[in-house]
């Protein structure tokens, strides 16, 4: 008896082991279903907010590839507005379209920057581009002899940024003549010249170059409040965009007797002349004031000038807002640099050959909103291009 009361209490302690046992693994087991389906809802709110992450970076590509300061989004926002009021909205279908453009020279860091800035543009609109260049910024010939290659090709628009008002005409008429569609980007064609040679532009997108040269003029004369004597470091000779700003400039200058404006220098877009010139007029004028470049290259050589021959206090602008005028700007060494967004204008071309391709017209020119960049503000322009 007492033998089968051992066996049964061992018996019985087996089963409360076992039933111990069970419970245990049963109570880990739900645990670790609680752990994997938490975890799971986790990777879940990951993985939505990261295809939303990805949603808004595909929708605003230049917004999400670095810090943009609300500075520069309220001028895109701007720049954007002007756009849709002047060219309306992109198509959301289009047929298959090749564009081309002509650009003035790769010498340049802002024609570097426009293609780039058209590559990317293309890539984000899905229309190819190929954009050809001349040798050199003054080499017209040579730039002729691209388009006038590129007008026999395949392409069903090209945009065309000329080195001065008619070295493109002859390539412009023979578009006409191949129906390849041609836009005039920035520095302009003479179209009158273009139409007694029987030729025409299908659209035109570029800035106010007087505007830009009124802007700087304005902004120079609120930091000299006694005047003085200033002067203007020119382009080409001829160049659309170098007599506009020469002009803006000139005009708002002159309109006002505390200044005196001593010397217009045509430079031909060149840093070596734009330093000797530079050092010639400071050594004619030890009380000048101010040097209008018309363009970031030559702004940058009067820069050197100036530092070399130990001159301080002569207010220095350019136009193109190239990295090394911002970094001139943000050192003090220049004042300032007009601008535009580089980005936006390659891309309002693009949309621009993709409306004509469509069968839309443009009656009338269409130009960018401006911006002055100077030492009160460059700061905040983080991300602008």
């Amino acid at each position: 008896m007492k033998k089968f009361l051992a066996c049964l209490l061992s018996a019985a302690m087996v089963l409360g082991a076992v039933g111990c046992s069970a419970s245990s693994e049963t109570a880990e087991t739900e645990a670790q279903t609680e752990t994997t389906e938490a975890a799971a809802a986790e990777s879940e709110e990951e993985t939505t907010a990261a295809e939303t992450e990805a949603a808004q970076t595909e929708a605003n590509p230049e917004e999400t590839a670095g810090e943009i300061s609300d500075t520069v989004k309220q001028l895109y926002a701007d720049f954007d507005k002007s756009m849709e009021e002047q060219i309306g909205p992109m198509p959301e279908n289009f047929g298959e379209i090749k564009v081309g453009a002509v650009v003035i020279s790769l010498t340049n860091p802002f024609w570097v920057t426009m293609k780039d800035c058209y590559i990317a543009a293309g890539e984000e609109l899905g229309v190819p581009i190929d954009v050809q260049t001349g040798t050199t910024e003054g080499d017209t010939a040579s730039q002729l002899d691209v388009l006038m290659t590129m007008a026999d090709m395949d392409y069903d628009v090209i945009i065309v940024s000329p080195i001065d008002g008619t070295n493109l005409i002859p390539g412009i008429i023979k578009c006409n003549e191949n129906g390849v569609k041609v836009i005039n980007l920035g520095p302009g064609v003479d179209t009158e010249a273009l139409a007694e040679a029987g030729g025409y532009l299908d659209a035109t997108i570029t800035v106010d170059f007087a505007e830009q040269g009124e802007t700087v003029a304005n902004d120079m004369m609120e930091r000299l409040p006694e005047g003085g004597q200033v002067a203007v470091l020119a382009g080409l000779a001829g160049a659309g965009q170098s007599e506009g700003r020469t002009r803006g400039f000139t005009e708002t200058i002159e309109a006002n007797d505390s200044y005196e404006l001593v010397a217009v220098q045509n430079c031909d877009w060149d840093a070596t002349l734009a330093y000797d010139a530079t050092k010639a007029l400071i050594t004619e004028y030890p009380d000048l004031k101010g040097i209008f470049c018309c363009n970031d290259v030559m702004a940058l050589a009067a820069v050197e000038a100036l530092s070399a021959e130990g001159v301080d206090g002569v207010l220095i602008y350019g136009v193109d807002f190239t990295d090394d005028a911002k970094a001139a700007i943000q050192e003090g060494k220049m004042t300032g640099s007009m601008s535009y967004s580089s980005a936006r204008y390659t891309k309002a071309a693009l949309q621009m050959a993709v409306m004509l391709n469509e069968g839309e017209t443009f009656d009338s020119n269409v130009y960018l909103p401006l911006t002055l960049v100077n030492v009160d503000n460059v700061n905040s322009l983080e991300g602008w291009k």
